[in-house]
């Protein structure tokens, strides 16, 4: 029998699944569960997470996961799990006790803002051409180096922790395997390291001259960078876990989902609905620069070869519609979005533009907030639950476009998923506003799926990425259905919306 359990800890939730691989070509989830957790605002801008309320939701979802594999599956127990997958949000800054693994401080989360002012000084010395070199990244608060250097400039006493070696620094992955092995494990992996703006996606190690920008710290400081399918440790002293099981597989929760999707060839290119959005298109071992603002990010690392990818990030997408639902409460679910706003029209008339966050890719402008533009007395409920669906999809279209600018070649087909790809009345809106055909998968959660293959291919469970291709199946094609007329007047009335925000925010700023 070959089990394998994958973790995914992303910016709301977490999901566990049980992964039951004894016909490697046709693996079936025998057991799923997500816990969500809280969000925490200190303060305008800053959103921070609770690192122990994280590992209690993995615990929680692992448990019930477990409990409905023993249920499904009377072959299954614990003792037969041949490794383990962890996916999650990425540039969330950790630290921790290095031996215990315990947090000592909350987690800044990449959506937190509050290192914007070291982001503008940055900028103001001209690094962001060197930053951009050497990482493949934009100056931006997104990062986790933005965060700690943060840290250690305003948090004395965990600074003082950090440059001593007590403090664990790293991403999600990183506090994760660390709780995981009861601190026997200090390690990360090559798509995770890559979001930090310490790894030089040229070398593939940590860059010594980027440590002394956001620091000055010493690489001892940082995790070991693995590769993405390694031994990364085993379990130790947990309740819900026997003590050996390996860790065999880690990426990026956005690494994984082009994982899971299968885009294991250059050129194919998925689109993760979540709470934000994030294109990612495979590049293979070019290690190419957008001049359209997209990232050059690493796509996992693989028998010592690093394969890249371009992204483009939108900061909020999905929570756009948790938006409504929880601070607006216009809608009780997210799932009812699709059945109201179907009759309605949003668009060339109404745009909701979800910069709550800012704005990713392409445009690149941290100060952005959210706005609703062409409001009238006669603006109903529906029309703007719609357009704030068509601002996800909008949002998208842009991250389309700048590839095709960048490639000069548009992507043939979009694979998605994550949540909100569930949403009929969204993708037809993504295939019709990106003018391309956008497949769904039977199985939308590939983030923790894509962890899951990269674990069992950690496991020797398959052996090549090759191998892996026959685990994805398609659901429902969308092909576009609008003129191209009716695109254009769309897209030109969007750009005016996204212009109109930044105009607001640069306004705003004196």
């Amino acid at each position: 029998m070959s089990f394998i359990i994958s973790i995914d800890q992303g910016t709301t939730g977490t999901t566990a699944l049980v992964v039951d691989f004894t016909r490697p070509a046709d693996p079936i989830v025998i057991g799923r569960h997500t816990v969500e957790f809280s969000q925490h605002y200190p303060q305008n801008s800053w959103v921070e997470h609770d690192l122990d309320e994280i590992w209690a939701s993995v615990i929680a979802s692992l448990n019930r996961a477990l409990e409905l594999a023993e249920q499904r599956n009377f072959r299954f127990n614990k003792n037969k799990i041949s490794g383990i997958g962890i996916t999650n949000q990425r540039e969330t800054l950790c630290i921790f006790d290095k031996k215990t693994g315990t947090p000592l401080a909350r987690g800044i989360v990449w959506q937190c803002k509050r290192s914007s002012d070291i982001v503008r000084q940055l900028k103001n010395q001209g690094y962001e051409r060197a930053v951009r070199d050497k990482t493949g990244l934009m100056l931006d608060p997104y990062f986790t180096g933005t965060k700690l250097k943060w840290v250690l400039d305003n948090n004395a006493q965990l600074a003082q922790k950090i440059l001593d070696g007590r403090a664990g620094i790293g991403t999600i992955d990183t506090y994760l395997i660390s709780r995981l092995t009861s601190g026997k494990s200090f390690v990360t992996e090559a798509s995770n390291a890559s979001r930090t703006l310490y790894f030089n996606t040229q070398s593939g190690d940590w860059d010594q001259d980027l440590l002394n920008l956001f620091g000055p710290i010493h690489r001892h400081y940082l995790p070991e960078i693995k590769q993405s399918a390694d031994f990364f440790g085993l379990t130790k002293g947990l309740s819900f876990l026997p003590d050996g099981i390996p860790i065999t597989g880690v990426l990026g929760d956005q690494q994984a989902a082009l994982a899971g999707q299968t885009c294991y060839a250059k050129g194919q290119a998925k689109c993760t609905y979540g709470t934000g959005a994030f294109l990612l298109v495979n590049l293979g071992s070019d290690r190419l620069f957008s001049k359209a603002g997209m990232l050059t990010t690493v796509a996992w690392s693989l028998k010592g070869s690093l394969t890249y990818a371009f992204e483009g990030s939108c900061f909020v997408a999905g929570a756009a519609v948790q938006f409504l639902r929880d601070q607006w409460q216009v809608i009780q679910s997210s799932g009812e979005s699709e059945s109201i706003a179907q009759a309605a029209q949003a668009a060339p008339h109404l745009y909701f533009v979800p910069a709550m966050a800012g704005l990713g890719s392409p445009h690149w402008d941290s100060e952005a907030r959210g706005a609703i533009l062409g409001i009238t007395r006669g603006t109903t409920k529906a029309q703007l639950i719609r357009a704030s669906l068509e601002g996800v999809a909008f949002q998208v279209a842009d991250l389309t476009e700048a590839i095709a600018h960048d490639l000069s070649e548009k992507i043939s087909v979009l694979r998605v998923d994550g949540g909100a790809a569930a949403n009929n009345l969204l993708m037809q809106s993504q295939a019709n506003f990106s003018d391309i055909t956008v497949d769904r998968p039977e199985n939308i959660e590939t983030t923790a799926f894509g962890a899951a293959l990269f674990s069992a291919l950690g496991s020797k469970i398959f052996n090549n990425l090759e191998d892996l291709k026959s685990a994805r199946s398609t659901q429902r094609i969308f092909m576009p259905s609008i003129s191209p007329g009716e695109r254009t007047q769309l897209r030109q009335g969007w750009m005016r919306a996204i212009n109109a925000v930044r105009l607001f925010a640069n306004t705003s700023q004196g």
